[in-house]
Protein backbone atom coordinates (compact mmCIF):
# COMPACT_ATOMS: atom_id res chain seq x y z
CA UNK A 1 0.00 0.00 0.00
CA UNK A 2 1.14 3.57 -0.67
CA UNK A 3 -0.08 6.65 1.18
CA UNK A 4 0.64 10.15 -0.13
CA UNK A 5 0.54 13.34 1.92
CA UNK A 6 0.55 16.89 0.55
CA UNK A 7 3.87 18.03 1.98
CA UNK A 8 5.76 21.17 2.94
CA UNK A 9 8.50 21.44 5.59
CA UNK A 10 7.37 18.27 7.37
CA UNK A 11 3.76 19.42 7.59
CA UNK A 12 0.59 18.58 5.68
CA UNK A 13 0.32 21.29 3.01
CA UNK A 14 -3.13 22.85 3.09
CA UNK A 15 -3.98 23.27 -0.60
CA UNK A 16 -3.94 20.09 -2.69
CA UNK A 17 -3.95 21.85 -6.07
CA UNK A 18 -0.92 23.98 -5.21
CA UNK A 19 1.23 21.37 -3.51
CA UNK A 20 4.76 21.23 -4.87
CA UNK A 21 5.65 17.99 -3.10
CA UNK A 22 4.10 14.81 -1.79
CA UNK A 23 5.62 12.56 0.79
CA UNK A 24 4.83 9.02 -0.30
CA UNK A 25 4.90 6.27 2.32
CA UNK A 26 5.18 2.57 1.52
CA UNK A 27 3.24 0.47 4.02
CA UNK A 28 3.52 -3.27 4.57
CA UNK A 29 1.87 -5.20 7.38
CA UNK A 30 0.39 -2.01 8.82
CA UNK A 31 3.83 -0.38 9.25
CA UNK A 32 5.69 2.25 7.25
CA UNK A 33 8.57 0.49 5.51
CA UNK A 34 9.78 3.41 3.42
CA UNK A 35 9.09 7.03 2.51
CA UNK A 36 10.23 9.47 -0.13
CA UNK A 37 9.49 13.09 -0.98
CA UNK A 38 8.56 13.56 -4.64
CA UNK A 39 8.23 16.83 -6.56
CA UNK A 40 5.06 17.43 -8.58
CA UNK A 41 7.12 19.18 -11.28
CA UNK A 42 4.52 21.90 -11.70
CA UNK A 43 1.51 19.61 -12.05
CA UNK A 44 -1.58 21.14 -10.52
CA UNK A 45 -5.15 20.36 -9.58
CA UNK A 46 -6.63 17.56 -11.74
CA UNK A 47 -3.26 16.49 -13.15
CA UNK A 48 -2.13 15.60 -9.63
CA UNK A 49 -4.63 12.72 -9.46
CA UNK A 50 -2.94 11.07 -12.46
CA UNK A 51 0.46 11.82 -10.94
CA UNK A 52 -0.55 9.97 -7.75
CA UNK A 53 -2.12 7.10 -9.70
CA UNK A 54 1.11 6.68 -11.68
CA UNK A 55 3.01 6.44 -8.37
CA UNK A 56 0.69 3.62 -7.26
CA UNK A 57 -0.83 5.65 -4.41
CA UNK A 58 -3.86 4.10 -2.69
CA UNK A 59 -4.71 6.85 -0.18
CA UNK A 60 -4.16 10.62 0.09
CA UNK A 61 -4.04 12.66 3.29
CA UNK A 62 -4.33 16.39 2.64
CA UNK A 63 -5.71 19.73 3.84
CA UNK A 64 -8.07 21.65 1.56
CA UNK A 65 -9.14 20.19 -1.77
CA UNK A 66 -11.58 21.25 -4.47
CA UNK A 67 -14.46 19.31 -5.96
CA UNK A 68 -12.78 18.70 -9.31
CA UNK A 69 -9.71 17.21 -7.67
CA UNK A 70 -11.93 15.06 -5.44
CA UNK A 71 -13.65 13.67 -8.53
CA UNK A 72 -10.33 13.06 -10.33
CA UNK A 73 -8.94 11.20 -7.30
CA UNK A 74 -12.08 9.07 -7.02
CA UNK A 75 -11.79 8.20 -10.71
CA UNK A 76 -8.11 7.31 -10.17
CA UNK A 77 -9.07 4.98 -7.30
CA UNK A 78 -7.29 7.03 -4.63
CA UNK A 79 -9.03 7.07 -1.24
CA UNK A 80 -9.19 10.61 0.14
CA UNK A 81 -8.68 11.87 3.71
CA UNK A 82 -9.01 15.69 3.55
CA UNK A 83 -9.01 18.28 6.30
CA UNK A 84 -5.95 16.88 8.06
CA UNK A 85 -3.35 19.16 9.66
CA UNK A 86 -0.01 18.83 11.39
CA UNK A 87 3.13 16.76 11.06
CA UNK A 88 2.94 14.42 8.05
CA UNK A 89 4.73 11.47 9.70
CA UNK A 90 2.57 11.71 12.83
CA UNK A 91 -0.63 11.83 10.79
CA UNK A 92 0.32 8.81 8.66
CA UNK A 93 0.98 6.82 11.82
CA UNK A 94 -2.38 8.02 13.19
CA UNK A 95 -4.03 6.83 9.95
CA UNK A 96 -2.42 3.41 10.30
CA UNK A 97 -3.66 3.22 13.90
CA UNK A 98 -7.20 4.17 12.80
CA UNK A 99 -6.96 7.49 14.65
CA UNK A 100 -6.44 10.07 11.88
CA UNK A 101 -8.25 13.34 12.61
CA UNK A 102 -9.67 14.55 9.30
CA UNK A 103 -12.86 16.09 7.92
CA UNK A 104 -14.41 14.15 5.03
CA UNK A 105 -16.55 17.19 4.15
CA UNK A 106 -13.59 19.53 3.59
CA UNK A 107 -14.02 21.38 0.30
CA UNK A 108 -12.04 24.25 -1.12
CA UNK A 109 -14.25 25.78 -3.81
CA UNK A 110 -12.67 29.13 -4.60
CA UNK A 111 -9.59 30.45 -6.28
CA UNK A 112 -6.86 31.75 -4.04
CA UNK A 113 -5.65 35.25 -4.74
CA UNK A 114 -2.99 37.43 -3.21
CA UNK A 115 -1.34 34.70 -1.15
CA UNK A 116 -4.63 33.62 0.42
CA UNK A 117 -4.88 29.91 1.15
CA UNK A 118 -7.18 27.53 2.97
CA UNK A 119 -5.15 27.78 6.16
CA UNK A 120 -6.17 31.46 6.37
CA UNK A 121 -9.65 30.38 7.37
CA UNK A 122 -8.55 28.83 10.64
CA UNK A 123 -10.85 25.89 10.03
CA UNK A 124 -11.23 23.03 7.60
CA UNK A 125 -14.08 24.61 5.66
CA UNK A 126 -12.86 26.54 2.69
CA UNK A 127 -15.91 27.20 0.57
CA UNK A 128 -16.01 31.00 0.59
CA UNK A 129 -13.87 34.11 0.32
CA UNK A 130 -12.67 35.65 3.58
CA UNK A 131 -14.62 38.74 4.56
CA UNK A 132 -17.79 37.82 2.74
Amino acid sequence: MKIAVTYENGQIFQHFGHTEQFKVYTVEGGKVTGAEVVDTNGSGHGALAGFLKDLGVNALICGGIGGGARAALAQAGVELFPGAVGDADVQVNAYLAGKLAYDPDTVCSHHHEGGHDCADHGSHECGHHCGE
